[in-house]
């Protein structure tokens, strides 16, 4: 079978932060390429920002519902490079939906990933002082400039809710099939009026690790973004109930960074029973994984899928999730790891102590979410499903300019 010539297209996140969209999207190219797909990329990176001019900065807002000089830019790197499809990831602040245009004007069919809920919440979270918030959905997004729901900044908001509302019709119409990470974040986005026939459900991949779990792990682990939608609040509150109480034989680790960094700090300090170790690279957070006697994801918001929770079963590890969003599909609870109530402490904290002093037990739950990895995440699993909606994209454009003539 013919290889399938690809243009990626993705904003970067900053790299100050780790960013699971980031990870996705590199991921999904050396995926591609190593099977012998023709993979390029357009991208730009939100690093680049603090390098612009005073007058630069402070345009960016402006470009962020339309950027006219990518639209041109991309439209000419299309008809020059002639992909077979576009794959449209991030465009969030420099790209702008004026992607979409640009394949417009090339004639080239556009999938995109929807790593998060921006076509019908602004921020993306739909979450809202750390409590689920559908205000915006299938309405206007008056709601969340009004709540400055970006970066607690009601002018921060504006350019995003703008963009919605004026481009909203065009992601729907632009794009040949968007390409969902959970079913729970499919039901949101139907529910919000999104054209059903067009969202396809396309888990995300984990490549395999090269270290696996052996023994019963030294640790339990919190790996990701420290932020109040994360459930760091949450976790710090219900580990030092469990603390209180004698605590469950090991320490709590704590990798990441974030707005909440300089509270996690505080709070680990001078404590042998909590580490924040900080930011981990690619290798460190694989091996501080298979070290884990658990995996903790408390997110309170909706995660549209949890990268964590599926590189915690690649390597054997059970996780203890938040029983919301994506965590249900991904997640068997008590057979891959252990679902606890949303935002509740007292939940949080007997599944931790559950899953912390049963080690036979929760060896079997490791074996299960490994095996449940190489059935639904593996790269291969991965590759195929990619592939076969890249060919779905790019079969249903050619019968609609057919259809055209």
């Amino acid at each position: 079978m013919d290889g399938v010539h690809v243009l990626v297209v993705h904003n970067r996140y900053a790299s100050a932060q780790p960013s699971g969209e980031n990870k996705v999207v590199d991921q999904e190219v050396a995926l591609l390429r190593g099977a012998g797909h023709r993979v390029e990329v357009f991208e730009r990176r939100s690093d680049d920002i603090a390098a612009r001019s005073l007058p630069g900065k402070a345009a960016v807002p402006l470009l962020v519902p339309w950027n006219p000089a990518v639209r041109a830019e991309l439209a000419a790197r299309l008809r020059t490079s002639r992909p077979d499809v576009v794959h449209v990831h991030n465009v969030f602040p420099l790209l702008s939906p004026a992607v979409l245009a640009a394949c417009a004007d090339a004639g080239v069919p556009a999938v995109a990933t929807l790593h998060n809920y921006t076509q019908v919440c602004p921020p993306g979270t739909l979450q809202r002082d750390g409590r689920p918030c559908t205000e915006c959905v299938g309405s206007t997004p008056l709601p969340a400039v009004r709540h400055g729901c970006y970066r607690g900044s009601r002018l921060a908001t504006v350019p995003l809710a703008v963009s919605l509302s004026v481009n909203r019709r065009r992601w729907w119409s632009g794009v040949t099939r968007f390409f969902c990470i959970s079913a729970a974040q499919r039901d949101v986005l139907v529910r919000a009026g999104m054209p059903a026939e067009r969202l396809a459900v396309k888990h995300n991949f984990v490549p395999e690790p090269g270290v696996r779990r052996e023994g019963e792990g030294e640790h339990l682990l919190y790996l990701g973004r420290l932020a109040e939608a994360k459930g760091v609040r949450l976790l710090m509150a219900a580990w030092d109930e469990i603390a209180a109480s004698g605590g469950v034989g090991v320490p709590l680790v704590i990798a990441g960074t974030g707005p909440l960094e300089g509270e996690v700090t505080a709070w680990a300090a001078g404590r042998d029973d909590v580490r924040y170790v900080g930011l981990y690279d690619t290798d460190q957070c694989r091996e501080a994984i298979a070290r884990s006697v658990a995996v903790l994801a408390p997110s309170t918001w909706l995660e549209a899928f949890g990268l964590v929770v599926v590189e915690a079963m690649a390597a054997g590890v059970p996780v203890v999730a938040a029983g919301h969003g994506a965590f249900v599909e991904l997640v068997e609870d008590g057979v891959t790891g252990l679902l606890h109530r949303p935002g509740e402490s007292a939940s949080l904290v007997s599944c931790i102590r559950r899953i912390a002093n049963g080690p036979a037990r929760n060896r079997e739950m490791g074996q299960a979410a490994r095996r449940h990895y190489e059935q639904g995440f593996s790269p291969a699993v991965g590759l195929e499903r990619l592939v076969e909606e890249y060919r779905t994209a790019i079969a249903g454009r050619t019968e609609s300019m057919g259809g055209s003539k």
